[in-house]
């Protein structure tokens, strides 16, 4: 015999349907705890837990006492340029610097770029903007011998564009591994959401056109902003 699903679960994905199905405009004002329970026919604690579900998936956001809003939808990335990703959807990028130094390599830096024991990184932890909305947290390497001078640049910008501009290095291709998280306090703090979010986690490696890795990166992402789009070739089994 199978389970039915809970109440909640089940107004949840009707209301997510009804949001994404019919385009609601972000900022559409959501039924009430009160006008769901008596459309449903379930208490206001029933109603609560859909539009807590919803919250937690990032389709709304809530504004006590005015009520519970569509959110602005969540950013769809390909695994690349932050910047170039933000403008393509129509927004602004940018950037705030918290550190960067010069210093030896982690040990996943290190492997990376195939680098010696006495190579030093250029390493940089950024704070990433769409419009005025902090979406996500980058921790930069790129290996110190390819990038002299780095640290004096102007870095709220792209690296990227950097890289071609003042270093001659271009970005051909990227590869990544993507795994959900729990943010820790004190990014959650920077990134303006609630201690313990989930986040995803985005381990990127850049390559120039000689198959070199240029760049290394760990980039936290909130996971009510942000979705990636990830294609790939699908192999014919030989048995087939």
């Amino acid at each position: 015999m199978t389970k039915e699903s809970p109440r909640y679960v089940v107004i949840a994905a009707e209301l997510r349907d009804r949001i994404t199905g019919e385009g609601l405009a972000p900022h559409t004002l959501m039924p009430s705890e009160r006008e769901l329970g008596e459309a449903y026919g379930v208490s206001r604690m029933t109603a609560r837990q859909a539009l807590a579900l919803l919250e937690n998936e990032g389709y709304v956001y809530r504004r006590p006492p005015r009520g519970t809003f569509v959110a602005e939808p969540r950013v769809p990335f390909h695994i690349g340029s932050f910047s170039d990703e933000i403008i393509r959807v129509g927004r602004r990028p940018a950037a705030q610097l918290l550190w960067a130094e010069e210093r030896e390599p982690t040990a996943s830096a290190r492997a990376a770029f195939d680098l010696g024991s006495s190579a030093r990184v250029h390493a940089l932890h950024r704070l990433r903007f769409a419009d005025d909305e902090p979406i996500a947290l980058e921790t930069t390497y790129f290996p110190a011998v390819l990038t002299p001078g780095l640290l004096a640049e102007p870095l709220t910008g792209s690296l990227w564009r950097l890289l071609r501009t003042r270093y001659g290095v271009v970005p051909v291709s990227a590869q990544a591994t993507i795994q959900s998280v729990v943010i820790d306090d004190a990014s959650c703090a920077r990134l303006r959401i609630r201690s313990a979010s989930p986040g995803i986690l985005l381990t990127r490696w850049t390559f120039d056109d000689a198959g070199r890795c240029v760049e290394f990166a760990r980039d936290v992402y909130r996971a009510d902003r942000a979705s990636f789009q990830v294609e790939a070739r699908i192999p014919i089994p030989v048995d087939e």
